[in-house]
């Protein structure tokens, strides 16, 4: 990182000083003030020179500039206007950065337009490159942004953020543990989550309640190519770990009451050797949880079809 682009706790709060702004708590505006952190997660983002980066959380710039020096293009999107000013000051020597003043989401369950547009177009403009978000993410659209870059069709090989320490235990976590859920299977489904290393509020400014952690999602295409149905299988985790504690049975009853008989449910659990008087959702492991929502879209297609 170059001297004159290292955002230290004292510079930003100059910066700030100068152009009359507060950071807004209500955007999760949290600056990474730690350079060695900052290096860290850039270096594990592995990014190359024929790289898009995508950027969520812009900030006033200082790892969006660090990013430039390495990648093809970097497109960082920052929906705070004062943000935006901030960076585009920071950012104005380099031709390679796209700044993006907009919502990074259309939807808790879409990307914005605008996002996707301009990475088709550097994607396009920039032919054999991969896509890889390395951002520190305001924790108020951490889940979205990562699940939905998942759920895309983009070409991305590597996400490396930082997000609520408690959030990347849930991403990470083993069945039968307490955070394991719909995005622990989801995420896992279809990526490797490791967990690199944990943050304290030190490292920010300013310094947030909770604890941090930095999160590597890379591909797991074997595993996300025994998924039938991404959509069906999305809609099938959420549904079974709403009742986290319930029986699967009764749960899976429940969702399917209008497609499904009850027989067909237990038919389907014993198939999958499901003991339909003790197993609950969050006691399946990632492919058996796979499997059985494989069999249920295919049972259900065939009941409409039938």
């Amino acid at each position: 990182m170059k001297e004159d682009e290292r955002q230290t706790r004292s510079y930003l709060m100059q910066l700030f000083e100068r152009h009359g702004f507060n950071p807004r708590s209500d955007l999760g505006q949290n600056f990474l003030i730690d350079l060695n952190i900052i290096e860290y997660v850039v270096e594990h983002g592995h990014i190359q020179p024929n790289d898009i980066v995508l950027e969520v959380g812009t900030g006033t710039g200082g790892m969006t500039t660090f990013m430039a020096q390495q990648a093809a293009h970097v497109i960082t999107v920052e929906y705070d206007r004062n943000m935006h000013t901030l960076a585009q000051e920071a950012t104005q020597k380099y031709d390679n950065i796209t700044l993006l003043n907009c919502d990074a989401l259309k939807n808790k369950n879409h990307m914005s337009p605008i996002v996707l547009d301009e990475i088709a177009a550097q994607l396009e403009a920039h032919p054999g490159s991969q896509l890889k978000l390395v951002a520190n993410l305001p924790y108020n659209v951490a889940t979205p942004i990562i699940s939905n870059i998942v759920a895309s069709d983009l070409p991305w090989n590597r996400m490396v953020v930082t997000i609520q320490y408690e959030l990347g235990l849930k991403m990470a976590c083993k069945p039968s543990s307490s955070n394991y859920g719909a995005l622990s299977v989801w995420l896992q489904s279809q990526c490797f989550v490791k967990l690199l290393k944990k943050l304290g509020p030190t490292v920010f400014w300013p310094r947030p309640g909770v604890d941090s952690a930095i999160v590597q999602l890379t591909p797991n295409p074997p595993l996300k190519q025994k998924i039938g149905d991404r959509v069906f299988f999305q809609d099938f985790l959420r549904r079974v770990f709403q009742h986290r504690r319930k029986l699967m049975r009764s749960t899976l009853v429940g969702m399917y009451s209008k497609q499904l008989p009850k027989a067909d449910v237990d038919s389907i659990l014993l198939t999958h050797g499901i003991d339909k008087e003790k197993v609950r959702a969050e006691e399946l492991n990632i492919l058996e949880l796979i499997e059985l929502a494989n069999s249920f879209q295919e049972q259900i297609a065939q009941q409409a079809n039938g």
